[in-house]
């Protein structure tokens, strides 16, 4: 059983190795259905649209490097 726990319990650190293959699988997969130019499509009509200020900011959040807000308050997961 202590085996099987350690085994499952496997500490990555800051760089995930299975969050990376992850990703890259599912890019790969999304490129081969060719839908790119749609997707770029859907996205700037979202930008255009009456939510695109929403949008903008939340990007601009996400670039400032603290999108939760985490280093303002106690409330940061340990």
């Amino acid at each position: 059983m202590a085996g099987k726990q350690k085994k499952d319990s496997k500490i990555e650190g800051e760089g995930s190795y299975s969050g990376t293959r992850a990703y890259n699988e599912a890019t790969a997969k999304f490129l081969k259905k060719g839908k790119v130019g749609e997707a770029a499509r859907e996205a700037k009509r979202a930008l255009d649209s009456k939510e695109g200020a929403d949008l903008k900011a939340a990007e601009a959040k996400g670039k400032a490097g603290d999108p939760k807000g985490w280093e303002k308050t106690s409330g940061r997961p340990k």
